[in-house]
């Protein structure tokens, strides 16, 4: 077996047995049956109604929509914003479990937005290829984006008011799918189940405006590049978290984009270990809190990256790493900030319409939340950093992009 291949399964085999010690403490979450049941029942009844909603509303609402709409234009302008806003809600409103994790995933898509711009991918792909991805990944965190943060919004004024305004969803274009979720919640106030559901929902409203688009599909999603993000393990999504005063890393990766059903129970994999393990989510809130999103990876690994670049880019590029750790003399790889790496750009109103087809699209996802059987990749994120090096030097040895 290759030295690099044997250093990677012994960092998997530690990073499980690690794994398997942090979910001896875990709370797993649970999806309460009857309330599942009882939303089965709603969305059956949903199958039969017209998707379309016309209200009429006061005068005080309609300035409520108005302000809510206003707000989330305002922090839909790029990534750095909408981040930070989600990360507001949930420290104002602890209970809303999604609004912590869309600030995780979207801390990612911050660093896969900047990364166009940083040490490797400009190396491996054309400014045109690198111009498609950035508005594939941006189009993907505006569309959840204003989809899901007016109902985080109107959550908070109804706590506010101290009555549910959530008949105020269809102003939002909001789908039907998520009017019961919201009744259910403010009854019962069940984490689990709001989570899972804005997990299946924000997916559902993406396939079609996003994933299935003709655009996307030809210029990102059926490329070669994105074909082989799973071999250059660009595709893992990373949770920071503080551990005895180091911080350490924790995630997922996700193996196929294209499968609406492998993005839904890999979201729920994620919020699982991200609520139901204790150490993962103080640390996780230990970094949320500390480390403001800025788009650069020196964020969570300064000692790796740097937001300014060090000199010229080298021709052609010479390895830095070495068992997760930079080689002596080698400067950090560039990772720039994201107003650094890209403008801000005009948020297109979404495509029209209501996902929400039936109830048996969406009643397989409740039945469990468990937690992921490894999810600590501290160790293997080096040896993935080292994968990336050599994809790079491969494609420049034989001057190809992807």
């Amino acid at each position: 077996m290759p030295l690099a291949a044997l250093r990677m399964v012994v960092s998997r085999r530690k990073e499980h047995a690690e794994s398997q010690w942090m979910a001896e403490a875990a709370e797993p979450l649970r999806l309460q049956p009857e309330l599942v049941a009882e939303l089965v029942d709603e969305w059956s009844g949903l199958s039969h109604v017209s998707a379309l909603s016309f209200q009429t509303y006061t005068q005080a609402e309609q300035a409520l929509v108005t302000e809510i709409l206003t707000e989330t234009t305002r922090c839909n302008r790029n990534n750095r914003l909408r981040t930070e806003a989600y990360g507001g809600v949930f420290t104002r409103t602890p209970e809303l479990h999604w609004a912590l994790l869309a600030h995780s995933v979207s801390r990612n898509g911050g660093w896969n937005m900047t990364d166009l711009q940083g040490e490797w991918l400009p190396r491996l792909l054309l400014d045109e290829q690198r111009e498609a991805v950035f508005a594939f990944l941006e189009r993907a965190n505006a569309l959840i984006f204003q989809d899901a943060y007016p109902q985080l919004l109107l959550y908070e004024q109804s706590v506010k008011q101290g009555r549910p305004l959530f008949h105020l969803l269809p102003a939002f274009g909001v789908s039907r799918f998520m009017r019961p979720v919201w009744d259910c919640f403010w009854k019962e106030r069940d984490s689990a189940v709001l989570t899972t559901a804005l997990i299946v929902n924000e997916q559902h409203y993406i396939e079609e405006r996003l994933v299935r688009h003709p655009y996307f599909r030809k210029e990102v999603l059926d490329t070669l590049f994105f074909g082989m993000q799973p071999l250059l393990q660009l595709n893992a999504l990373l949770i920071p978290y503080r551990a005895e005063g180091e911080l350490r890393l924790a995630g997922l990766v996700l193996e196929s984009f294209n499968s609406i059903y492998e993005r839904i129970e890999f979201g729920k994999r994620l919020y699982a270990m991200l609520f139901g393990v204790p150490r993962i989510r103080a640390g996780a809130l230990s970094f949320v809190g500390s480390v403001p999103h800025s788009g650069s990876r020196a964020d969570y690994a300064p000692r790796l990256f740097t937001r300014m670049r060090e000199g010229a880019p080298e021709e052609p590029y010479e390895a830095r790493l070495k068992s997760g750790s930079l080689l002596p003399g080698a400067h950090p790889m560039y990772s720039p900030e994201l107003e650094a790496a890209w403008p801000d750009r005009p948020v297109e109103p979404p495509e029209p319409g209501d996902w929400f087809q039936g109830v048996t699209d969406v009643e397989p996802f409740f039945h469990e939340l468990p937690i992921p059987p490894s999810f600590e990749l501290t160790e293997e994120y080096g040896l993935l950093l080292e994968r990336i090096e050599l994809g790079v030097q491969a494609a420049e040895h034989v001057n190809v992009k992807l």
